[in-house]
């Protein structure tokens, strides 16, 4: 039986070669492929009381393919939205093994006709300007962790960056003009698919920034843990929750919203809009590839909404009085 029939090999290059190789995707996104793939062979495996090794690519079938999805929502209770991410993996891998292999053109055609389901796109958390001030007031500034803590909300509110982009973020990534209150002091973020973009810093920012940096290496990772070690994405998504829940405390509507990372990229691109910030502006802020991304926050501002009403309303004219109720010549002049 030639490698060319059985599914494992396709798998590794696929994972090894062509994603990193002719993709160039970010590595957060081979991961997502590799566990996407994995849970698929495992879920095979069982199926078709078959060895991992000893599964052939004719084995995954279209419906067999229906069956995994269903298995992912019914059983592992993932989101629609999880579920569709896992087959656009799926797809990526039949259709790498259609264009190499022309013999697997129909199955590749099979695979790739289970559709995407389609789903209600929920509002995302945003917020406000006195739960984000409530936030940033919750770390303890007069410990050192409380002041990376601080450094950290404040930096990711400026910039509006991933968690995964907070934690890669290297000292040589920023450009520190300290004592000046104009936008010189910037930061280079890396985001999805190893894109560069560059963000101007805030003077607050920067302030926090040389106190958290200052006497280290620029190849140091800015934002350390307890042990010094750089802190992971789960561990700035510790460090917000743990924060938004103290924030809660004095702001009792924050409980509504499921806050974490995210949330603040989301508030970033939420107050940017509000203060006037062109779309195109906050997509290349916020390192989007598509405007139709960046147009969601447009979409869910309610406050904007309410404005944009408020300018189409009606206005009722007033009454005028007629020039025979008022007898002054100069009064009724004035009133012309």
């Amino acid at each position: 039986m030639t490698d060319r029939l059985i599914f494992g090999p396709w798998i590794k290059r696929f994972l090894l070669e062509y994603l990193p190789g002719e993709r160039n995707l970010a590595r957060n996104t081979q991961q997502s492929y590799r566990d996407s793939v994995r849970l698929l062979i495992i879920f095979a495996s069982a199926k078709l009381h078959k060895k991992a090794d000893q599964l052939l690519t004719a084995d995954i079938s279209a419906d067999l393919l229906r069956l995994f999805l269903r298995n992912i929502e019914e059983m592992r209770k993932c989101t629609i939205s999880t579920r569709n991410q896992r087959l656009a993996a799926i797809h990526a891998l039949a259709y790498y093994i259609g264009e190499q292999s022309p013999e697997h053109l129909a199955w590749c055609a099979q695979i790739r006709s289970v559709p995407f389901k389609r789903f209600t796109r929920i509002p995302v958390d945003y917020l406000e300007k006195n739960e984000m001030e409530a936030m940033l007031q919750a770390p303890d500034r007069a410990t050192r962790i409380g002041r990376r803590d601080y450094g950290l909300l404040l930096f990711m509110y400026n910039s509006g960056a991933r968690a995964d982009e907070v934690a890669q973020l290297d000292i040589d990534a920023l450009s520190l003009q300290a004592g000046r209150a104009d936008s010189a002091s910037f930061v280079r973020l890396k985001g999805k698919g190893n894109k560069i973009r560059v963000c101007p810093l805030w003077a607050s920012t920067v302030v926090e920034l040389e106190i958290l940096i200052r006497g280290r290496r620029d190849k140091e990772r800015v934002f350390l843990g307890r042990s010094l070690a750089p802190l992971t994405r789960f561990g700035v998504h510790d460090i917000v929750t743990r924060h938004a829940r103290s924030a809660m405390i004095c702001i009792p509507e924050m409980r509504k919203k499921n806050v974490g990372p995210h949330t603040i990229r989301h508030t970033t691109a939420t107050h940017l809009l509000r203060a006037g910030v062109d779309i195109n502006t906050i997509r290349a802020w916020l390192g989007h590839v598509s405007l139709d991304t960046t147009n969601i926050y447009a979409e869910a501002d309610l406050n904007m909404k309410a404005k944009a009403l408020g300018m189409c309303d009606t206005v009722q004219p007033s009454k005028r009085k007629r020039w025979r109720d008022n007898p002054d010549l100069l009064t009724f002049l004035e009133q012309l």
